[in-house]
């Protein structure tokens, strides 16, 4: 089932403690809205808002740079009404499924989504919910009651509705009041919502305590994958090579459809590997004349893209040249500066080395360079 989301990002924060708003902190090394945005993407949304203030618009696209299909619109006074905003951003036909999801619910998943969808074949809304196991008391200072708690249930999001369901329930909705959820504006308006198992993971990111937790679990639920890249490339004439991103005059140059720079395609493919994403030759096809002579940090960007993409980060590549000559040590540093820039990383997490066959093989003749490169990639479960 096609659906869209809308991920609520506009809140104050107030009771989460010093420091920025929820959205906007740390999580596992991650905007905590990123990991929301990336889940719901990879869920198959096939359109997202993000609603959050007009100071943060810009910290919306820093933190989801790399993701695409989201957007941002400002948000209101309230929860109701940034929901009413984000909803009217969308571009989705009126019948079409739309979740509306906290940021602050970090560890939201495909699962969720798609247990959500189906119950929207029998209902007007969905809504993830989870038994209250607590006893429930009544009272400030002194308990006054204890409060039974039979069917009653604690609300999770995301939650699911037809889009024009809500816009129409929203309509309706009293403007002196301010729902607590979404599903209440459907219910008021007359609307069936379905609980489905709601998930202790979707806890909402609420009090400082809280963060504490949320790091002990997005640790889990990281994995770590290595890939390995060999390439290599004939001599030919020329006055110039390019190896790992940087131009070195030489008296020959390597011979290849594109700029033939062994560095670069070899940890391409190491990072290509790393995410399963097959090699360099499936994604720049060297029959296609539009990358003859294109310059190969084009390649190594479009591979630390799809990285982004799965809610990846790249953590350490490492690059050893197999050649005779050029000298690969006098341009080393200019090399691993061109990585790191190239990958957004730190200069000592960008390794590129250099060795020779001792006079053996094609390139202790002369006749060609070899590279192989090594990228440790950090992806969520």
């Amino acid at each position: 089932m096609n659906f869209s989301a809308v991920v609520v990002a506009a809140g104050s924060s107030t009771r989460a403690g010093p420091g920025a708003p929820k959205p906007w902190r740390s999580l596992g090394g991650r905007p905590i809205l990123r990991w929301s945005v990336e889940a719901l993407s990879l869920a198959g949304a096939r359109e997202i808002i993000v609603v959050t203030g007009t100071d943060r618009m810009a910290d919306a696209g820093e933190a989801l740079a790399g993701l695409a299909g989201w957007s941002a619109v400002v948000g209101g006074a309230t929860r109701a009404e940034s929901v009413q905003r984000g909803l009217a951003a969308l571009s989705a036909p009126e019948h079409e499924a739309v979740l509306i999801h906290d940021a602050a619910r970090p560890f939201v998943t495909a699962a969720h989504v798609e247990t959500l969808l189906a119950a929207l074949g029998s209902a007007d809304g969905a809504v993830p919910a989870l038994p209250v196991a607590d006893t429930l008391k009544r009272g400030t200072a002194i308990v006054a009651e204890t409060v039974s708690r039979d069917g009653l249930w604690r609300a999770q999001t995301p939650q699911a509705f037809r889009l024009r369901t809500l816009l129409d329930a929203y309509a309706a909705w009293p403007a002196d009041a301010e729902p607590t959820d979404d599903a209440a504006v459907v219910e008021r308006a007359g609307g069936k919502v379905a609980l489905v198992a709601g998930d202790p993971l979707l806890m909402k990111l609420t009090y400082p305590e809280d963060f504490a937790m949320a790091e002990q679990l997005a640790g889990g639920r990281r994995i770590v994958r290595t890939g390995f890249g060999v390439d290599a490339h004939r001599w030919g004439p020329g006055d110039a090579v390019w190896l790992c991103g940087v131009r070195i005059d030489h008296d020959q140059t390597l011979i290849g459809h594109s700029d033939a720079d062994a560095g670069l395609h070899a940890l391409t493919d190491a990072i290509l590997g790393a995410i399963g994403e097959g090699d360099i030759g499936e994604h720049f096809p060297p029959t296609d004349s539009q990358w003859r002579g294109a310059a190969s940090d084009r390649f190594l960007l479009h591979a630390a893209s799809l990285v982004a993409a799965k809610g990846g980060t790249i953590l350490n590549v490492d690059v050893t040249l197999i050649c005779e000559r050029p000298k690969i040590r006098p341009h080393r540093d200019a090399m691993r500066a061109r990585l790191a820039d190239l990958l957004n990383l730190p200069l000592d997490r960008v390794s590129v080395k250099a060795t020779t066959t001792e006079g053996m093989g094609f390139t202790g003749r002369g006749e060609g360079l070899m590279a192989q490169a090594v990228a440790t990639v950090e992806t969520r479960a």
